[in-house]
């Protein structure tokens, strides 16, 4: 049923719809021509579904209202506190964590939020530290938004979207110290660890910040460092497992750093505002249709590690932060209980 472009009166329920509001207008010659394809296919629907068309036509109705006018679409559910899918505004999606996803990495970790997917993977490489912090490794991160994670993204031109959140990312690690850089030092002034972590959304459906930072933390939970040690010219080399239980001679370096340390770990919630609404952990539909998007980001303990607004018409009162970061905090238990179940469950695995 062609109907994109038509501003068609539709009636869904006992709730009559326009494009001007609630009030009915007398149908153009346009809008009759769109409703007798519409009264054509949902004839033709009923006769090869044996009476089931009504249910089709209205469906299509529905769908197509949706489309045409979806900021009045999602402000009818609005009223009742609940989004189209039948999810609470309070609400985050199912969230999930696979430790270990990518066997050639040092550590990698895939997370779904809802549909939005993201894949993290650590590569570890020994390099010269810095001189103003020699017995200190380095963490770089990356986000890559590859053409198959959006239709928005178009092959060959980079997601603007991606160094914001590759930021964003890099500031909130740093500024909370999820680990210590110290123990990525090998040798004093000589050699240590640099950690690439890059970050690959596979599907894009909103909250990407959130499940990217998901993502990177389990990920950075999950990282084995290898154990290396010194040879006869002083360079690093690894060492393989089977040589430490006393048959190599020679000095191992890292022999009791094989994960890292976890010291505070950050979470974040991103909360769309509309009027008086917020709507947690938005889809891409609702972040298309309403701009007003706050990231709270909080560690484990409850602190508060950042804010993000990155503007919109709505402001940000302190009321309405204030159920930001309650929303958030209720968020960091949930999502701390799921990284707790999927690292018990890689011990257990890798006890077997």
């Amino acid at each position: 049923c062609h109907l994109i472009g038509y501003p068609i009166a539709f009636k869904i329920g006992s709730y009559p719809f326009s494009q001007t509001g609630s009030v009915w207008t007398p149908p153009s010659p346009t809008k009759r021509r769109a409703r007798r394809q519409c009264a054509t296919m949902a004839a033709a629907a009923k006769e090869n579904s044996g009476g089931g068309g009504a249910d089709f036509a209205g469906d299509m109705e529905v769908e197509a209202y949706r489309r045409l006018f979806p900021l009045p679409y999602y402000e009818r559910h609005l009223l009742e506190s609940v989004r189209p899918d039948g999810r609470p505004l309070s609400s985050a999606r199912d969230t999930s964590i696979a430790l270990g996803a990518v066997s050639s990495a040092d550590g990698s970790a895939l997370v779904k939020t809802g549909d939005t997917t993201m894949l993290a993977a650590i590569k570890l490489e020994v390099m010269s530290p810095f001189a103003e912090s020699p017995d200190e490794g380095s963490l770089a991160i990356d986000f890559h938004m590859p053409p198959i994670c959006s239709p928005l993204v178009r092959p060959g031109r980079p997601a603007e979207l991606a160094p914001v959140i590759s930021k964003q990312l890099s500031d909130v690690i740093s500024s909370c110290r999820l680990i210590d850089l110290k123990e990525l030092s090998l040798v004093s002034g000589k050699a240590a660890w640099m950690a690439y972590l890059d970050i690959y959304c596979l599907n894009a459906d909103g909250s990407l910040f959130d499940a990217a930072l998901l993502s990177a933390v389990a990920a950075i939970a999950h990282l084995h460092i290898p154990l290396v040690s010194l040879n006869d010219d002083g360079r690093v080399i690894a060492v393989p497992g089977e040589n430490f239980k006393g048959k190599t001679t020679k000095e191992v370096v890292n022999k009791d750093k094989r994960k890292l340390r976890l010291i505070n770990i950050p979470f974040s919630l991103t909360c769309l505002l509309h009027k008086k609404h917020i709507l947690a952990d938005p889809t891409a539909e609702e972040e298309s249709i309403m701009d007003a998007p706050v990231t709270v980001v909080l560690d484990s303990a409850g602190r508060l590690v950042s804010i993000y607004k990155s503007g919109g018409s709505v402001l940000a009162y302190t009321s309405t932060l204030k159920d930001c970061l309650s929303l958030t905090r209720k968020r960091v238990r949930e999502l701390q209980s799921i990284l707790d179940d999927a690292l018990n469950s890689m011990e257990v695995d890798e006890a077997e």
